[in-house]
């Protein structure tokens, strides 16, 4: 898995007394890759512009856009599985077609969902809208509010019907929804196609495991790259069905005296957990894995629903089995 980070280049400094702002990825090995972005020491702080630097929120959107176009690309590569043969100067040369468009180009609506995702701080959250943002690209790139009225979304729904279910594609319909109501929030746009269009909903299965299923699953003997999907899948399980956000949004904290204790982001609820052996092994195997201070390293759920539905497939399990199943599973078995 590839990362990206900025980086403040102070190797060389420009005539205003600034630093270049690069982009810092590590894929193979590290990969520096320039930005129109500068800043001096006391205007960055790390990770982004300081109260220091003027205009320093709308500068943030602008890198946060930046940091999220990277990470756009990488995880389409890896959502694709082309993300280990792509060379590190294919890579390069993909983030910085990504990153390079002008402004004038941009604003289009995925310019402001990107806009939109860029201040999300849940990391579980972002791998959802860039699973949309890649639909509409690939059905639209160029559509903006105007573009994308009642016939729009009907278009849009019936090309995503061709190749999807009806609760997979919704997903996506929601999230277009909810970037309207940012931009009407922020006076971007008055326009709402939602008054008039209706998301479709399908009641669908239980999802559960039987115990047999839940034991087929544990003892399978997956491929490398799918180990730690199943992994998670189980501790989930073991936690009591904990929900995906608030494992992986965990901090080491929230270990104590061999509980793991964590409020609910969905309901507010605190919850304490006993940590069970088959739960701590998992944890010992991925705790400090995460560079930001985190429990565990990111799991993006796209990736993790294509894992495990390919687990199950293979180990003869006739269902799909997405993460929130395994709080159905808890709570049935």
């Amino acid at each position: 898995m590839a990362t990206v980070k900025f980086y403040l280049d102070k190797r060389r400094q420009k005539k205003d007394g600034t630093y270049p702002i690069k982009l810092n990825v590590f894929h193979n090995k590290q990969i520096m890759i320039a930005t129109q972005l500068s800043a001096s020491e006391k205007e960055w702080n790390g990770n982004e512009y300081s109260v220091r630097a003027q205009n320093y929120k709308p500068r943030n959107i602008v890198a946060r856009g930046i940091i999220n176009k990277a990470e756009t690309v990488i995880f389409t590569l890896e959502q694709q599985e082309k993300l280990k043969s792509t060379t590190d100067k294919a890579l390069k040369k993909l983030i910085e077609d990504a990153i390079s468009s002008k402004v004038e180009n941009q604003k289009t609506f995925l310019y402001y969902l990107d806009e939109f995702v860029s201040k999300k701080t849940n990391q579980g959250t972002k791998p959802i809208y860039t699973t949309t943002r890649n639909k509409i690209e690939e059905y639209d790139s160029h559509c903006t509010f105007e573009s994308m009225d009642k016939s729009w979304l009907e278009n849009f729904e019936a090309w995503m019907a061709k190749t999807m279910k009806v609760n997979a594609y919704a997903i996506h319909l929601r999230n277009i929804r909810s970037v309207f109501n940012y931009a009407i929030d922020e006076e971007y746009t008055t326009l709402y196609p939602f008054r008039r269009f209706s998301i479709k909903k399908e009641e669908t299965r239980k999802r559960s495991l039987t115990a047999e299923q839940l034991r087929l699953l544990r003892d399978y003997p997956c491929e490398e790259y799918q180990i730690r999907y199943r992994d998670m899948f189980m501790l989930m399980f073991y936690l009591i069905g904990v929900n995906a956000a608030d494992l992986f949004n965990a901090k080491h904290s929230a270990l104590v005296n061999g509980r793991f204790e964590y409020k609910r982001a969905k309901t507010g609820k605190l919850y304490s957990i006993k940590v069970e052996p088959e739960a701590q092994a998992i944890i010992e195997k991925y705790k400090g894995q995460q560079e930001d201070g985190g429990l565990f390293p990111l799991f993006p759920l796209p990736v993790m629903n294509i894992r495990l539905r390919e687990i199950a497939s293979e180990c003869g399990i006739s269902k799909t089995i997405p993460p929130f199943s395994a709080r159905r599973t808890f709570a049935t078995t």
